[in-house]
């Protein structure tokens, strides 16, 4: 069974962002905070070609299922932060590594198109570069491994409020109330695109979210991740027609991330969509809403609890300086125009428009002469002050609740720069981790809910 497993994985590189090849980060899949991000591809070659014809998507396709993963340290939580598929961000230049061709940097292109700029690997490297997160693995399915794995766990239980037909489209057809779904009609539901909802992506996304929250209650109910055989049977069926980055392309690892699944709390596995709003110059398309999605991004990267508890909400990191720095300082009574005082504002978090809110606050407090540079990542967040700036220094520090410490004289500097290191990357308050509220749609535990269904796929009279 073993060396079966093993011959039956497709490996590919974990990121192609030019330039990163070899750059892999250990990690521990044992016990270490783990970034997976589950790709679902819609080609059509191979085993795929039943569901439409070459043309439609040849290659590796398009990634038009893109959930990020994180398993705490600790396995106290997991978190699945769905991306939509028309999402617009900065793609990374990425080297294919069959062909050695290098795509081209985009400014700003569709997420979902980045699969097909040589692989998962470039979808990890535009993830990583819009979150300032770093992905551990990632796993690529088609439309069979979808299939195989709902037969093989012996389907997986849904609920609508109204029967559905969608014959001409994904093929799902439902009648009201419960329904085990397997295989063919597995892949139908999590393929429709226009059943639930108001028809969007991002109802699909929902439904997604829904499916495999119940598919991990019924794992979960049925004992199956404690049980290795069972394990080793999922893991038959689904690499099958998976593609998976060299870590992860092993027996003991696959294992490890069960067994580090088995024992977490259902009511602490979260499904969030990453925040977003509709891009102006295309309606059809969406970017991320700020300063939400950078909260969101820091919190996953603190291991903040996003379904409440200790860890959730404003909370000061056990590892910030805020919980060991002098006290803030206190603000003067500004014996200046603060209209006129030049400040910088550095981004060295390595999260995109990290500083559009920190520079909305500094507004809003009168101070009107700024600039936002982008910068390397830093870990330290630093206020350089030029002579006879001190003064400004000592209160736009006071604004945001940056200790005392943090102050540094520098002749290189003309007025203020705010230089905004990683351990104050979400939030206008220093030690704090912000949440955006309701982030979490909906967590693993949550049964008894029905599907709206749209009424455009109800069945013809």
């Amino acid at each position: 069974m073993v060396m079966r497993l093993q011959n039956n994985v497709q490996v590919g590189e974990l990121n192609l962002a030019d330039g990163a090849s070899g750059k892999v980060v250990p990690v521990n899949n044992s016990k270490d905070a783990l970034q997976i991000l589950i790709l679902g591809t819609d080609t059509r070659d191979g085993t795929n070609g039943a569901y439409g014809s070459s043309a439609d998507a040849t290659g590796e396709g398009h990634s038009d299922v893109m959930m990020l993963m994180n398993i705490s340290k600790g396995n106290k939580q997991v978190s699945v932060v769905s991306f939509p598929r028309d999402l617009m961000v900065p793609l990374p230049a990425c080297k294919d590594p069959k062909s050695g061709q290098t795509f081209p940097a985009q400014a700003l292109g569709q997420l979902n198109t980045a699969l097909n700029n040589g692989g998962p690997g470039c979808t990890v490297a535009a993830i990583n570069q819009l979150t300032g997160l770093h992905i551990d693995h990632f796993m690529l399915a088609d439309f069979t491994a979808v299939k195989d794995l709902s037969n093989v766990i012996g389907g997986v239980e849904v609920c609508v409020d109204h029967s559905v037909d969608d014959v001409n489209g994904s093929g799902l057809v439902l009648p009201a109330g419960n329904s085990l779904v397997q295989g063919e009609q597995a892949l139908a539901f999590l393929r429709t695109r226009h059943s639930f909802g108001d028809a969007s992506d991002i109802a699909r996304i929902q439904a997604q979210q829904y499916f495999l929250g119940s598919m991990v209650r019924k794992i979960k109910s049925d004992g199956t991740l404690s049980d290795l055989p069972k394990v080793y049977n999922i893991a038959d069926a689904i690499t099958k027609n998976l593609t998976i980055d060299s870590g992860l392309a092993n027996i003991p690892a696959m294992v490890a991330i069960a067994n580090r699944l088995k024992n977490v709390d259902l009511a602490k596995v979260a499904f969030i969509t990453a925040p977003w709003v509709p891009f102006p110059a295309d309606p059809n398309r969406n970017i991320l809403s700020q300063p939400a999605a950078n909260e969101l991004f820091t919190a996953l990267h603190n291991g903040t609890d996003l379904t409440g508890g200790s860890a959730a909400g404003a909370s000061t990191s056990p590892s910030s300086p805020a919980s060991q720095a002098p006290a803030v300082p206190a603000p003067s009574a500004a014996a200046y125009d603060k209209s006129i005082q030049p400040i910088n504002v550095v981004n060295a978090t390595g999260i995109p428009d990290r500083t559009t809110e920190l520079t909305a606050t500094l507004q809003g407090a009168g101070y009107t002469d700024l600039s936002q540079i982008p910068e390397n990542t830093a870990a330290t967040t630093t206020i350089g002050y030029g002579e006879g700036f001190k003064d400004v220094a000592t209160d736009v520090a006071a604004l945001f609740g940056i200790p005392a410490s943090a102050l540094v004289a520098s002749t290189g500097v003309n007025g203020v720069r705010l230089n905004i290191g990683t351990d104050f990357a979400s939030g206008t308050t220093f030690g704090k981790t912000a949440l955006p509220p309701d982030i979490v749609a909906s967590t693993a535990d949550q049964s008894g809910k029905c599907l709206t269904v749209n009424p455009e796929m109800y069945p013809p009279n």
